[in-house]
């Protein structure tokens, strides 16, 4: 429990530093499956195909998605109830133990098909866990955070999921450039798995050290928590659609380019490895770094205007993206890439904080782990696996564009549809509205 003694600033400071630093974790633990997917496939998915194999392991890969949305309807509710601390423990416990069991996995050669089913499990706890993060970690920094400064606070909590998956693509990718696929494949693959285990318990011990949110805490002293969020949360069926649809774009172009990149240059476009490891590089730091910018921005000019051009803008980049790919060399790829980086950045800086004023502090947590995860496992965590897809049937390999396109056509017009008034927790155009009480300015000092 927070101690009322204590000075508000370094309390929010201490939460937030926590709260991001457990996330990377968690990220580093769910993506790092992604880039090794040429591997995975090989050892559990035996295939005299290749192309099947990484389909299969893409398979698995969008399954673990599919359960997300169970995750957020078990640990949302959870977190509305008895507090966003505990939750984030429980999650992260989950997180990182099933990702340190994939290392210790025996494959398809040596246990047949036990092997995938085994694997396919794993992931599914993964997916569950990773279902009660985001709702939960998104309530709790966006009420540290206050009015005024939520776009900048839940930025960094993309900034550091970017991040998580960065590592996860520098340890994977590295090990594949230092040690060559044919060791990768026999042993390699293991290692950025097993490292999960004792990452995960320094992430634990800091967050044991958290203490739950003021908007949390003073609702809980009030006796006002929610006793059936799942119940509760349906009075606010504009907010969940309209959340649904803006995480649709932002859900498609994330794993377009922390996941489905790689791939997509190794395999396609036959670069490099270590081209196409530094590409990916480059493009991920690029856009968590514009992240904060977006953040700062649509706190003071509001989030609808910005999310609706930098979205439009977004949708014509991963456009370009493909079409740039027939005979592309990586120094013609390069800008086609970047553009949709630094606008995937743009764009995901602050659906978070649109997302949690979208909803009320009673259901927060609820609602968003509902109203993201359903899209996150339809448009994003499907989305190696549709674009392969789409390229094994047509034999073209700009056919993805279709998908990529329609994810951004839908989340335009949900953008179109929101209103000021849909924003009961404060948005920067709104704050001085009757509907928000605005806290004092000493207590949103930023994170």
């Amino acid at each position: 429990m927070a101690s009322h003694n204590k000075n508000p600033a370094q309390q929010r400071r201490r939460a937030f530093i926590g709260a991001t630093s457990g996330h990377l974790i968690e990220w580093y633990d769910y993506g790092v499956y992604g880039f090794l997917a040429v591997y995975i496939g090989q050892a559990f998915f035996v295939s005299e195909d290749p192309t099947t194999s990484l389909l299969s392991s893409f398979a698995a890969f969008a399954l673990s998605f599919f359960i997300r949305p169970l995750g957020g309807l078990f640990f949302g509710p959870l977190a509305d109830k008895i507090g966003r601390r505990r939750t984030l423990i429980t999650v992260l416990m989950l997180m990182s133990g099933s990702t340190f069991c994939i290392g210790l996995l025996p494959t398809y050669h040596t246990i047949g098909i036990a092997a995938p089913i085994l694997l396919i499990l794993i992931r599914c706890v993964q997916g569950f866990s990773a279902g009660g993060e985001i709702g939960t970690i998104t309530s709790f920094i966006s009420e540290y955070a206050g009015p005024g400064r939520r776009g900048f606070s839940t930025c960094w909590l993309m900034v550091t999921a970017v991040l998580g998956l960065v590592l996860g693509g520098v340890v994977a990718n590295g090990m594949t450039w230092l040690m060559g696929a044919e060791l990768m494949q026999e042993l390699g693959w293991r290692i950025p798995f097993l490292v999960a285990g004792p990452m995960g318990l320094v992430s634990m011990y800091i967050r044991l050290k958290l203490e739950d949110s003021p908007e949390f805490l003073a609702l809980q002293k009030a006796g006002e928590t929610s006793k059936a969020p799942l119940r509760e949360v349906w009075q606010w069926k504009r907010s969940i659609t309209l959340v649904f649809f803006i995480i649709t774009l932002h859900s498609s172009i994330f794993y377009l380019v922390l996941t489905f990149a790689s791939t997509y240059m190794s395999r396609i476009l036959k670069f490099d490895s270590g081209v196409t490891l530094l590409f990916v590089f480059i493009a991920s730091v690029s856009a968590a770094f514009v992240m904060p910018f977006g953040g700062i921005f649509t706190d003071r000019y509001g989030r609808k205007p910005f999310l609706l051009v930098v979205g439009g803008l977004a949708t014509l980049a991963m456009f370009w993206f493909f079409k740039s790919a027939p005979g592309a060399t990586p120094t013609s790829f390069f800008l086609p890439l970047m553009a949709v980086a630094i606008l995937f950045g743009l764009y995901a800086s602050s659906t978070y904080a649109t997302m949690s004023e979208l909803l009320p502090t009673r259901v927060r947590s609820t609602g968003i782990a509902i109203a993201y995860n359903i899209p996150v496992a339809v448009f994003g965590g499907s989305a190696p696996f549709i674009s392969t897809w789409l390229i094994q049937q047509t034999g073209d390999i700009t056919s993805p564009w279709y998908f990529y396109i329609g994810t951004g056509v839908v989340s335009l017009i949900a953008l179109l549809m929101l209103r000021k008034e849909d924003f009961v927790g404060g948005d920067a155009t709104i704050q001085n509205s009757n509907n928000y009480k605005v806290a004092n300015k000493k207590d949103t000092i930023p994170v």
